[in-house]
């Protein structure tokens, strides 16, 4: 059993050191790549654009959670895949590997963001949303962990990697990677603040 304290070390240490890339796989500061990303919003607002997230398990409720968010507090149009109707019939009549690539094929356009979440980096419905959004002209945002040379991590212009061959430790890295970045694009940022003081119980 690994200690509480230790795994806070881990996932401090996994998001310490995520590596960011950029389209030609050239490293960048964590906070430039960040600075791109409050940009591309910025540009989406002005254009109308829409930011797609798509994910397989817990990415997909993380692409749903963030839809929400992004939605609400980050005032941008944003569309996630999680209908249950549209995948089991896609999935049904064309195949499970397309469930992204072919409503994004309707979808998207040029100028549009995809988040493409995936702990692997290797799911090929994942590969197959991504593909069809670079053919349309759409910039591509990946988070991804496991192998340092996952496929998805080659394929985006925006690139995050966690170093950790854990899933859990992949997927709550992921969700502060875009909590934070989500923070940056609202209006009206969470304060960052002292942790609450746990209170002394009276005898």
């Amino acid at each position: 059993m690994i200690p509480w304290r230790q795994q806070v070390s881990i996932l401090h240490t996994c998001l310490e050191n995520i590596q960011t890339t950029n389209a030609m796989q050239l490293k960048q500061a964590p906070d430039a790549l960040f600075a791109e990303l409050r940009a591309e919003i910025k540009r989406l607002k002005i254009s109308r654009g829409t930011v797609f997230f798509i994910g397989n398990g817990a990415s997909a409720s993380m692409s749903s959670h963030m839809q929400a968010d992004f939605a609400k507090n980050g005032h941008v149009h944003t569309e996630t895949f999680t209908d249950l109707s549209l995948l089991t019939a896609i999935a049904n009549d064309i195949g499970y590997e397309h469930i992204f690539a072919y409503p994004l094929k309707n979808s998207g356009k040029k100028g549009d963001l995809l988040v493409a979440i995936s702990s692997s980096g290797q799911s090929d419905n994942i590969l197959n949303g991504v593909r069809t959004a670079k053919d349309l002209g759409m910039t591509v945002c990946t988070l991804s962990g496991m192998q340092p040379n996952n496929p998805l991590r080659q394929l985006g212009d925006l690139n995050i990697y966690v170093p950790s061959d854990a899933y859990g430790v992949i997927e709550t890295a992921h969700a502060t990677i875009l909590h934070y970045w989500m923070d940056l694009i609202s209006p009206s940022p969470a304060a960052y603040i002292q942790p609450v003081q746990p209170q002394t119980q009276a005898n």
